[in-house]
């Protein structure tokens, strides 16, 4: 295939470790130099299409900007999630003093995994259940690690693996249309022979007979298995709750039915200040709704975030039109068929159109009757995700020893479980690699592209970079003299560098962060 031969810039523009965007041939094409050496790739995350120039570079991965996802710089090669796809590679050469790309006929963007070449059989049966974040990471990491048996992938909802974040942001608010949520088209389940059993629900798993079984009594064995059905959405118990609209929000179908009853509704009410909760709030208002939220937290992410963080969140869905009560508890949901209103246990009645319950979920698992299963309802797992023998487990049902603390830990997060899926496939493949991601999640509402880095569940002190009033801001969270988690908003290149710094135990001390001004992404070129 002929190529043509661009000058993209002079070879000292760049710096080593740096890297640039730059248009060729009507191409935005991005330039990395490592080692004096220069690679050129396509220019925007596979994932939501982020200007990687924005990111951060450190040896030779770069960091998206907008959700962390991660490429090799040398190579393309997709690293970490949520993208799926790897970047295209061009062809670089040195003319004198320019450096010169060599772009195919066909600019891609993206290159999606290739299809394996088997060379021998395999009669092994690898069975996930779960068609959610992890399910779907860890079906498409076997066949890239070379699995070459039978992969069956159960998932009791009727759509293939869906980008489950946006059911509540740009899908729910009217943004997005619904040929953007498939994670792919039916012919890469088809040539990379991924079986999906859709519709299905799990009835139990027998760990000795290695069999899943189904409603019905159907059941099929494996020789592996990974469990990822997720979370389910909590309800509260309470009278009322089966009336019509109202709403738990988890699912493909349940963000279509809100937006089928938003259509002729006026006045919805939120229960629950939680992440689903307040990103329902935004979309909903988008859609013209008047929106009440009622939580029985004093301020929004308090417990999560802090203080400071959640009244920024609070105060701007105000001035988006949204009302909250917050620091009450509901008494009942009233209707005769539909619901009407909703009453406080102070007796206080609000008029309601549609109802959307955020108020937490649990782990599916009350299906595994075979298994010991933590307080929670979670499975404990070790650093490989394993469960016990043939048998493993990743994303919300998982709790795992976090290698940064020590702390068990349970992360109800889409590029977590995504992270975990990946890492549970290497390891049914038996390539022993542990947990040593860093876990993220984002949010986006009110004009806030919030991002969140690490975790911890408890701190003894927040340090802050930046004004949160103005929006522009980082908070480190603290516990025992270390730094486990940071949150930031605008600061997307500082937050790509913490992840990293995370990454490789290179974080600075709460004294450093207090007392002296920090390069961040300084202090990984040391």
């Amino acid at each position: 295939m002929s190529k043509k031969e661009f000058t993209a810039l002079q070879i000292h523009d760049l710096k080593n470790g740096e890297m640039k965007s730059v248009s060729l041939d009507g191409n935005e094409i991005l330039l990395c130099k490592i080692d004096d050496g220069f690679y050129a790739l396509s220019a925007h995350c596979t994932h939501y299409g982020a200007p990687l120039a924005d990111g951060f570079l450190n040896g030779d991965r770069i960091i998206c900007p907008w959700h962390h996802a991660c490429f090799n710089a040398r190579t393309g090669a997709r690293l970490e999630p949520p993208a799926n796809d790897s970047l295209q590679k061009y062809d670089t050469k040195i003319d004198g003093q320019n450096v010169i790309v060599l772009l195919p006929e066909k600019i891609d963007g993206g290159v999606p995994p290739q299809i394996p070449e088997y060379k021998k059989a395999d009669n092994r049966k690898f069975v996930i259940i779960g068609g959610g974040a992890a399910g779907y990471s860890a079906a498409q990491t076997l066949r890239e690690d070379g699995f070459a048996g039978e992969i069956i992938l159960i998932s009791k909802e009727e759509h293939a693996p869906y980008d489950r974040p946006n059911v509540s942001k740009d899908y729910l608010a009217g943004d997005a249309e619904e040929s953007w949520m498939p994670l792919r088209g039916e012919n890469f389940y088809k040539d990379f022979r991924i079986n999906l059993m859709l519709n299905k629900t799990v009835t139990g798993v027998d760990p000795e007979e290695k069999k899943v079984k189904f409603t019905g009594g159907e059941n099929i064995s494996f020789d592996k298995l990974l469990i990822a059905t997720g979370g389910e959405p909590r309800k509260l118990g309470i009278p009322g709750e089966n009336l019509k609209n109202v709403f738990t929000l988890r699912s493909f179908e349940d963000s279509n039915r809100i937006i089928k009853a938003s259509a002729g509704a006026k006045k919805a009410v939120i229960i629950g200040a939680s992440f689903i909760g307040m990103e329902t709030a935004y979309s909903l208002r988008k859609r013209g709704l008047d929106v009440l939220v009622i939580s029985a937290e004093m301020i929004p992410f308090e417990k999560v975030f802090g203080k400071e963080i959640g009244s920024l969140f609070k105060s701007l869905h105000e001035e988006n039109g949204v009302i909250f009560r917050l620091s009450f508890s509901l008494s009942e949901f009233v209707g005769k068929e539909k619901v009407e209103a909703v009453l406080l246990q102070n007796g206080e009645r609000f008029d309601a159109d549609i109802v959307v319950l955020g108020v937490g979920v649990k782990p599916a698992t009350s299906f595994l009757k075979n298994f010991d299963l933590l307080p929670d309802g979670s499975l404990k797992v070790d650093d490989y995700f394993r469960v016990t023998g043939d048998i493993f487990a990743a994303g919300d049902i998982a709790t795992y020893t976090d290698w940064r603390t020590g702390d068990n830990m349970r992360i109800e997060h889409w590029r977590t479980a995504e992270q975990q899926g990946i890492i549970a496939a290497h390891n049914m493949m038996e390539l022993n690699i542990p947990n040593r991601t860093v876990p993220f999640f984002w949010t986006s509402q009110v004009g806030l592209s919030f991002n969140y880095v690490g975790h911890v569940s408890e701190w003894q002190e927040i340090i802050f970079k930046g004004d949160i009033s103005s929006k522009e801001f980082i908070a480190f969270y603290v516990k025992n003299d270390k730094v486990y988690a940071a949150a930031g908003n605008f600061r997307d290149k500082e937050m790509a560098a913490i992840e990293e710094l995370m990454r490789l135990d290179k974080m600075p001390s709460p004294e450093e962060l207090k007392y002296k001004s920090i390069d961040l992404a300084g202090l990984l070129s040391k």
